[in-house]
């Protein structure tokens, strides 16, 4: 359009605080939203029970397993709903469209792991007159955040025989937490000598479990073995069985508001939860059979490179579009899975960095998200030149303002960073490399990987409306 013909007042980007135009209506659901997402991250302390209170959801909404619908042998046809589950890790949810899949889908991806301490494969030992429990930690952290802090611990033993025993541990008020000690300032002159990284080391993170001996004198490290007692009585494992077990030490407790105005979340998790939330409770919110296929990832591993069996670095997509391309058409053709796949387009669901004006040399503030604007268009990420990213291209972003601006959504972009400053990534790439159009969309975050992360119900809101409005969009793909 030319210039000629935009009115002055419309040249300029202006960056606003959502609440001044915010309804009382939408401040309503904005409060009910939030509320079940707090209660959905409450519950949701690893990805295993992200996954689960995911599939209970999608249950209750009429979806079915697609390992059901496969053993039927049924033909998907439009409005179908199904789930598909990866180890009881990932997750993808589908809505089926009015449009064959072959036309492309439109997906929203986020991950339900997060920085944790897991415990080693022989993690129990007794010294100084304590039974600890050793820990390697998951994901990027700043180590000395994990020290002094109620630690909770969940997670599964699972016996040679298949036998699954689910823990959890620290999360009711009567329940005991764990914790990790640290030197007191006394005594913590070298210490502090020392920098951030190197105050607190991965072999320092170490948790104490216990400190009343066995009752019987005759043990070697009754301490520890008192430990093993009550793990014996209420659980019915041994020693041995932790080389078989995926525990994970996280904060103890649940979200809380924030503020005398509770417009902030305190949670532990919201890395990637938040996002994940946002798109599942989207996909739930459809009250209408899409154009497009509607799908939702839930997916694990992302802080640690998306490898592995249940990390979007898997054949678990592809694979999953194979079954049902073969179950919609009678046959998975290979060029049907591929343009199926390549003709999507996606959010990578994911949080960015909020400008935090406690430490503002970090940001480039005009490009840094801020609270309460929204959610954040993120068009790539990295470190440095732009290394790991997938750079949504111009038409694809142009196509998500599209989007937002019809469906009423507040939105920003923004970058984690200063330039040279650090950097980060997401599954974009990973999802990128079928050939879709994919951009990062998600929740600004202050405090992010921290025990405790803090988001804004009205950037979530509004990430939730954008995702709704995104999967509903009927426009013909490229």
């Amino acid at each position: 359009m030319p210039a000629s013909k935009h009115s002055k007042k419309n040249l300029s980007c202006k960056r606003e605080n959502g609440y001044e135009k915010f309804s009382p209506a939408e401040a309503k659901k904005m409060e009910e939203i939030s509320k079940s997402y707090m209660e959905f991250l409450g519950a949701s302390k690893t990805e295993r029970e992200a996954h689960d209170e995911a599939v209970k959801l999608l249950s209750a909404a009429g979806y079915r397993n697609l390992e059901d619908v496969i053993r039927e042998g049924a033909q998907l046809k439009p409005g179908d709903k199904l789930y598909r589950s990866c180890s009881g890790k990932t997750l993808l949810a589908l809505l089926i469209g009015k449009k064959p899949l072959e036309e492309g889908l439109h997906i929203i991806g986020g991950h339900t792991d997060a920085p944790r301490l897991d415990l080693k494969q022989n993690p129990l030992y007794e010294n100084g007159e304590l039974a600890l429990l050793d820990t390697h930690y998951y994901g990027g952290i700043k180590k000395y955040q994990w020290v002094t802090i109620p630690l909770a611990l969940h997670g599964v033993f699972v016996k040679p025989d298949g036998e699954k025993i689910t823990v959890s541990i620290g999360e009711k008020e009567d329940e005991p937490v764990f914790y990790i000690s640290d030197l007191l300032p006394h005594l913590g002159q070298d210490q502090a000598k020392k920098s951030l990284s190197e105050g607190i080391t991965g072999e320092d993170l170490d948790i104490i479990a216990g400190s009343r001996p066995a009752r019987d004198k005759n043990r070697k490290e009754r301490i520890k073995y008192g430990v093993l007692e009550l793990l014996a009585e209420k659980y019915g494992v041994t020693e041995a069985d932790f080389m078989s077990a995926e525990l994970e030490a996280v904060p103890a407790g649940k979200p809380r508001e924030v503020g005398l105005d509770r417009s902030l979340i305190a949670g532990y998790g919201h890395d990637d939860r938040i996002c994940a939330y946002a798109g599942l409770k989207a996909l739930l919110d459809l009250d209408k059979i899409p154009e497009y296929a509607a799908c939702v990832l839930l997916c694990d591993k992302e802080e640690i490179g998306s490898m592995g069996a249940t990390g979007m670095q898997s054949n678990f997509f592809e694979n999953t579009m194979s079954e049902l391309c073969a179950l919609q058409t009678g046959a998975a053709g290979e060029l049907a899975v591929k343009r199926a796949m390549s003709r999507s387009r996606m959010l990578s669901a994911d949080v960015n960095a909020a400008f935090d004006p406690l430490y503002p040399s970090v940001s480039e503030k005009k490009n840094a998200a801020l609270i309460n604007h929204g959610t954040c268009i993120t068009k790539y990420t990295g470190a440095r030149g732009k290394s790991q990213s997938s750079d949504a291209s111009a038409e694809f972003a142009a196509e998500v303002r599209r989007i937002f601006d019809a469906g009423k959504v507040a939105w920003q972009t923004g970058e984690l960073g200063k330039v040279d400053q650090g950097g980060g990534g997401t599954i974009a790439m990973e999802m990128a490399r079928y050939g879709m159009d994919v951009i990062d969309c998600g929740v600004p975050l202050l405090s992010m990987h921290a025990p405790w992360e803090l988001a804004a119900k009205f950037d979530f809101y509004m990430t939730w409306k954008g995702f709704l409005a995104f999967l509903t969009d009927a426009r013909k793909q490229r």
